[in-house]
C-alpha cells in the first residue's frame, strides 16, 4: 500500500492551520487571560515628561559612561567622526538609552503637533507584567520582586533571542561585538542603586525631564500635573522625587495630552510619560490596558490543560490520514459477489 505523501501533508498542514485559527479566535477572548500581575509595593521608576526635554543628550552620555557602552557611529557618519562622539541613532546593542525627536511641517513651536517638534526618550520601560520575562526559556531575563526592575542574566541567556521578539517596545537588543554575543537593555542603573545613587540619566537630566523615585509616587505627580492649568508656573523637581537639596526647575505647564503613558498601557509600565503632541507621534505603540504576557500565558496554560491541544491535534491528524488512505483506494471494501 502506497500513500501519496504530498497530498497526507498538504491535508495535514491545512488541518492544522484550521486549528490553529479556531485557538487564534479563543485568544480574542480576555476570560482566558490571567489576571495581569501589579507592580510590587516598593516598585521604583522614572517619569519622563517630554515638554521639559532639551535634547541636549546628557542622558545619554551618563548612560554610556555608567554602563561602560563604547560610542556608536553610524556607517554615514564615520568621515567626520572617528568614534570620539557617540551618534547612535536608536536603541542597539551597545545603546541603552537614546533621545529621538518628532518633527512636523515647519517646526516652529516645541511640543506642538503640526508645524512643531518634541523630544522622546527611548529605554527600556521595565513592564509591570513583562513580555521579555514570559517568554524567556532560561529565566534570562528577571523581575526584582521588590523594585520592579527588569535585569538580564547574561550566563543563563542562551542567544534565542525570544525577548526581543516578544517586546512591545522592540528594547532588547543583541550585541554582536562580543564573543557569543548578549543582550542589552536599560537595567535602570540598578548597581548604583544598590550604592543608594539614582539611574545616571536621572542624575544629570539639567531640568528634571527624567525623574527618578517611587512608582506610587511618580504617578502621583504626572497625575497632579495634569491637573495644573497650561500656562500656569509649575516648580518640577529634578534627580529623584521628593529631594530637597536639589533645586527645582521652575517653568509653565505645557498643555498636555490628558493621559499618562504606562500607567496602564499594557498592563502598566515603570517608565511613565508625559507629552503635549499624541503619544503615537513619539513612536510609543498604542496597546491594550492588559499584558501580552497575561494574554499569552492564560490561553497557553489553557489549551495545554491536561494535555487537550496536543491530543485534539493528533486526532486531527489521525483523521486525515484515514480519510486519505480511504480516497486513496477508493473506499471501503465490497464483499465479493457470491458465486453459485
Amino acid at each position: 500500500m502506497s500513500l501519496n505523501r504530498r497530498a497526507f501533508l498538504t491535508r495535514s498542514v491545512s488541518g492544522a492551520a484550521a486549528a490553529g485559527a479556531t485557538l487564534g479566535a479563543q485568544a480574542e477572548a480576555a476570560t482566558l487571560a490571567r489576571p495581569d500581575r501589579a507592580a510590587p509595593p516598593d516598585a521604583v521608576g522614572i517619569l519622563y515628561d517630554s515638554t521639559l526635554c532639551i535634547g541636549c543628550k546628557a542622558c545619554v552620555a551618563a548612560c554610556k559612561a555608567a554602563n561602560g557602552a563604547p560610542p556608536v557611529v553610524p556607517p554615514t557618519l564615520t568621515d567626520w567622526n572617528s568614534g570620539i562622539w557617540d551618534s547612535a541613532e536608536d536603541l542597539d546593542g551597545r545603546t541603552l538609552n537614546v533621545i529621538k525627536v518628532y518633527v512636523n511641517g515647519t517646526r516652529e513651536v516645541k511640543d506642538r503637533e503640526i508645524d512643531g517638534f518634541a523630544f522622546v526618550k527611548r529605554h527600556c520601560l521595565h513592564c509591570i507584567d513583562p513580555s521579555c520575562v514570559s517568554v524567556c526559556p532560561v529565566s534570562a531575563m528577571l523581575k526584582d520582586p521588590v523594585t520592579g526592575i527588569v535585569s538580564y542574566d547574561q550566563d543563563a541567556c542562551m542567544g534565542c533571542r525570544y525577548c526581543s521578539y516578544a517586546c512591545p517596545f522592540g528594547v532588547p537588543q543583541f550585541d554582536l561585538s562580543v564573543s557569543y554575543g548578549r543582550i542589552n537593555k536599560c537595567e535602570m542603573c540598578s548597581h548604583l542603586q544598590a550604592k543608594g545613587e539614582i539611574p545616571a540619566c536621572c542624575d544629570v537630566c539639567p531640568t528634571g525631564a527624567s525623574l527618578f523615585g517611587k512608582l506610587t509616587d511618580l504617578q502621583d505627580e504626572a497625575d497632579a500635573r495634569l491637573e495644573v492649568s497650561a500656562g500656569a508656573a509649575y516648580a518640577f523637581p529634578r534627580g529623584r522625587l521628593g529631594d530637597e537639596t536639589r533645586p527645582k526647575h521652575t517653568a509653565a505647564i505645557a498643555s498636555y495630552q490628558n493621559k499618562v503613558y504606562g500607567k496602564k498601557d499594557g498592563g502598566g509600565t515603570q517608565l511613565l510619560y508625559l507629552s503635549a503632541v499624541p503619544f503615537e507621534k513619539l513612536g510609543l505603540p498604542t496597546l491594550p490596558q492588559y499584558s501580552f504576557a497575561g494574554m499569552s500565558e492564560g490561553i497557553q496554560h489553557t489549551i495545554y490543560k491536561w494535555f487537550i491541544a496536543p491530543i485534539v491535534l493528533l486526532g486531527l491528524l489521525l483523521a486525515l490520514t484515514y480519510r486519505s488512505t480511504r480516497h486513496h483506494h477508493g473506499g471501503p471494501a465490497q464483499p465479493s459477489p457470491h458465486k453459485s
